[in-house]
């Protein structure tokens, strides 16, 4: 092949440049979806658009656009004002372009004025009827109702093992700066395309069955174009979400736009590293908790020593009073009654004596001998006194007691 017919890139390229700038008209109307809208710190907007099939989910036609600062000011202005939103992406508009194609940096549109008429795009409209659809079922902000345990640290994730994103989370988690201890467990599912819905409902589903080892559920992806957000617009993944008994923590790569699946998530982080962070930020809060706690509890407990030690003194100086007291009283009482038996002691025992006294003078008055000293004789036969005359007979020998004497004798 004769290399003296070959021509560069750049040639070729400007060959494009003039064929597009001859053969086409200054300007174009055009229908189609903003996507991935950003404004640049110089006020510039770049933006994709992108058309979509009939069955409004896989794009068919992408460009790339721009609209230099002093008309997207302009323009972003009237728009807003018109439509009353926002210039955002998902939106559905009709806009005149020119058609530029640059040496280095290819092909793309820029944006010379916008139809106001043609507001929310078909992304935009899903969403709507999507969210509206599940506000009608009730079950839009069941999930956003679950409270978020104190302690959140068993995290079943859903991501693809091969993500950006995973191994950011995953960074940001093992190596916090504090030390926490977080386990994780990977439902591996497909971020992108087609699948997407299908595979992360598959992921619930697997989660469901182990539901009481985790404390939530995170579902992230890395970044990307916001035309690929369309596949998390799903009435079935945001149903299933929106129902699924744990938390779920969305981080799917884009700050600028909300899907569906941030709409009835429990909490939406921008990035997966913002997931992260807000895991370690609700662990913060949780050691702070349990660290004024902690000092509650060791101030209550020291104020409580300090209490009762005082109490225990004061109770034991009120029972030391007290007890000196009541022994004094007993004292008191003991030496009453010492007094009163001692009384009652020399008083029995004086009445006693008397008795014995009266008993004694009794004896002696009755007693034989002073009987005998008055004249009286007792008769003994055998030892035995005789009360009675039928106990003698003739020949019985007695004895007759006197007061100075005895003399025997027979009976005739």
């Amino acid at each position: 092949m004769d290399s003296g017919r070959a021509i560069s890139l750049y040639e070729l390229n400007n060959r494009v440049r003039g064929v597009l700038k001859d053969g086409l008209p200054p300007y174009f109307w055009i229908v189609a979806e903003t996507s991935d809208v950003r404004e640049n710190q110089n006020g510039h907007c770049y933006l994709e658009f992108i058309e979509k099939d009939s069955s409004n989910r896989n794009i068919i036609a992408k460009s790339r656009a721009s609209i230099w600062a002093n008309n997207y000011k302009l323009l972003k202005a009237f728009f807003e004002h018109e439509t009353g939103q926002r210039f955002v992406s998902g939106l559905k508009v009709m806009v005149q372009v020119s058609v530029e194609f640059h040496e280095l940096y290819g092909y793309s549109l820029n944006v010379q004025n916008i139809d106001p008429s043609y507001t929310l795009g078909d992304q935009a409209r899903n969403r709507a009827l999507i969210i509206q659809q599940l506000q009608e079922d009730g079950v839009l902000y069941l999930n956003k109702e679950l409270e978020l345990p104190e302690l959140l640290n068993k995290i079943a994730i859903i991501s693809s093992p091969t993500a950006a994103g995973y191994e950011d989370f995953c960074n940001q988690i093992e190596n916090n700066p504090q030390g926490y201890v977080f386990y994780t467990k990977l439902f591996p599912a497909v971020m992108q395309g087609e699948r997407t819905e299908n595979s992360i409902i598959d992921a619930l589903e697997r989660i469901y069955q182990y539901q009481d080892f985790f404390d939530a559920v995170v579902i992230i992806r890395g970044g990307g174009a916001t035309s690929e957000l369309s596949y998390f617009d799903s009435y079935l993944l945001a149903a299933s979400c929106a129902q699924f008994p744990l938390p779920i923590i969305t981080g799917i790569g884009h700050e600028r736009d909300d899907t569906v699946l941030d709409v009835v998530a429990h909490t939406r982080a921008k990035t997966p590293t913002a997931v992260a962070e807000f895991l370690i930020t609700k662990m913060d809060e949780t050691a702070d908790e349990l660290l004024y706690l902690q000092q509650e509890i060791m101030s209550l407990v020291s104020q409580r020593i300090v209490d009762e030690y005082a109490y225990l003194n004061g109770v034991a100086t009120h029972l030391s009073y007290q007890l000196k007291e009541k022994i004094k009283d007993k004292l008191n009482s003991v030496d009453s009654i010492s007094e009163r038996l001692k009384h009652a002691t020399n008083s029995l025992i004086k009445e006693k004596k008397h008795y014995l006294e009266i008993k004694e003078q009794h004896l002696k008055l009755i007693s034989p001998e002073n009987i005998l000293k008055k004249g009286y004789t007792l008769t003994l036969k055998d030892n035995k006194i005789v009360k009675h005359a039928e106990e003698l007979k003739a020949g019985d020998t007695i004895t007759t007691m006197f007061a100075d004497g005895r003399k025997g004798s027979v009976v005739k």
